[in-house]
Formats: C-alpha cells, sequence, structure tokens
C-alpha cells in the first residue's frame, strides 16, 4: 500500500480514499494475507481512518504452551488530527509531564498517511493478551505422584528432561 499525501485526499471524491487490502503486513507474522479494507477521509482538521480486516495468525497457549490458529478481525475507526507542529523534534527533556489531551495522534496537514503501517499498528492491538487455545484448557499435564522432587529419574514435564540430565552431570 503506498502512502496517501494529504493535502490530495481534499481533491478526491467525498474528500475520501478507500485502500482495498490483501497482503502480508511487514512484521506481522501471519498465516493468511491481511484482507479487508481501509478508509480515510478529510474533515479539514483531521483525518477519520477506519478498517475491516481479517487474517489468521498462530498464537501460543499460555495454559499449555501448544499452538494454534486464532483469526484475527478487526474493525477500527480512529481520528488522526492534522496539526503543524506534528513530527516535529523539539529539545525536550527526557522526562516530562504530559496531560491526557496530547495524547493524540497527529500528522503534519501536508504529510503521509502511511495505511499499510496504521493497519499493522491496529493488527498488533487487536492481537488478544491473553491466549487460550480452549477456554476449558486444562494446562501443562502434571504427574500424579505426589512428591517428585525425590525422584529426578520421573520429571514432571518431559520439556525438564534436558535440564533433568544435566542436572545428573553435576557433582553432587
Amino acid at each position: 500500500m503506498d502512502a496517501i499525501y494529504i493535502p490530495q485526499l481534499t481533491k478526491a471524491p467525498e474528500r475520501t480514499e478507500e485502500v482495498q487490502v490483501e497482503e502480508f503486513l511487514p512484521g506481522l507474522e501471519t498465516l493468511t494475507p491481511v484482507r479487508g479494507h481501509v478508509r480515510v477521509q478529510h474533515h479539514g482538521s483531521y483525518l477519520e481512518v477506519s478498517a475491516q480486516a481479517e487474517t489468521i495468525i498462530t498464537c501460543t497457549c499460555n495454559r499449555c504452551l501448544q499452538q494454534y490458529n486464532r483469526r484475527l478481525g478487526l474493525d477500527t475507526k480512529e481520528v488522526i488530527w492534522l496539526d503543524e507542529t506534528a513530527n516535529q523534534v523539539n529539545d525536550l527533556p527526557l522526562e516530562r509531564e504530559v496531560i491526557m489531551e496530547e495524547l493524540l495522534e497527529t500528522l503534519p496537514p501536508d504529510g503521509y498517511f502511511s495505511p499499510n503501517e496504521w493497519l499493522y499498528e491496529q493488527m498488533c492491538l487487536a492481537v488478544p493478551l491473553r491466549q487460550l487455545c480452549d477456554r476449558n484448557c486444562p494446562g501443562i499435564p502434571v504427574s500424579s505422584t505426589a512428591d517428585t522432587s525425590d525422584s529426578p529419574e520421573t520429571p514432571v514435564d518431559n520439556r525438564w528432561a534436558s535440564l533433568e540430565a544435566l542436572k545428573k552431570q553435576l557433582p553432587g
């Protein structure tokens, strides 16, 4: 997807440009291309950006650590303010207090909007924080023996077998 020159949006029909998406986004590991559309509308002092897209990602279950595939859908809208001072490098201190009103996305009115980058950010935000392969996932299977600390021959989880073998090589 090519970047959109913001002043050119004012000359587009209904001051709107819609971009169809069917591609892999750089930096986002997906099994299928991201499919959907991004719509950018110029409203004078701000851009209204919306997107509907979907893809399939591979997740790792937080309980059992098994991988599973999940459909990742996106239906979002954001306002990006157009500000002359956007993206200017200021000699600001490394730490400073920021008020809520400053926590806005801004772009220079004579700059470019990158639908590719914006869509990547939105897809990353849509990835679930809690990843479970199944609502009733039991987690990692644990040995039924009550106390395995005295018997290093039977590790609780076979993924620890290499560590157990290394532990046996160490002097007592």
